[in-house]
């Protein structure tokens, strides 16, 4: 996980490349010991599952979001007003 985390250098096409596939694998492995199936369906169901204790239980949403972060890089907003969207016309 670490070498593909190495590898992705924090863009966010490289994280779906290299952690992507990785995380989904340990994912797949895990999920199948609580009785889902280890394909894409059972990975799927799962993160249903999970998004929907999220808004019930505290600690579930705490530790969901501790994983997102892990694979997903930092995400920044551009200032308020920037680009063409934030500026007026008169």
């Amino acid at each position: 996980m670490e070498e593909a985390r190495d590898n992705a250098c924090n863009d966010m096409g490289k994280m779906l490349q290299f952690l992507l596939p990785v995380a989904t694998q340990i994912q797949q492995d895990v999920i199948k010991t609580y009785g889902f199936s280890s394909d894409g369906e059972g990975v799927l169901k799962f993160a249903r599952l999970i998004k929907s204790y999220e808004s019930q239980d505290p600690e579930i949403a705490s530790m969901s979001g501790k994983l997102k972060a892990m694979f997903l890089p930092p995400m920044t907003l551009p200032p308020h007003g920037a680009g063409t969207g934030g500026v007026a016309a008169s």
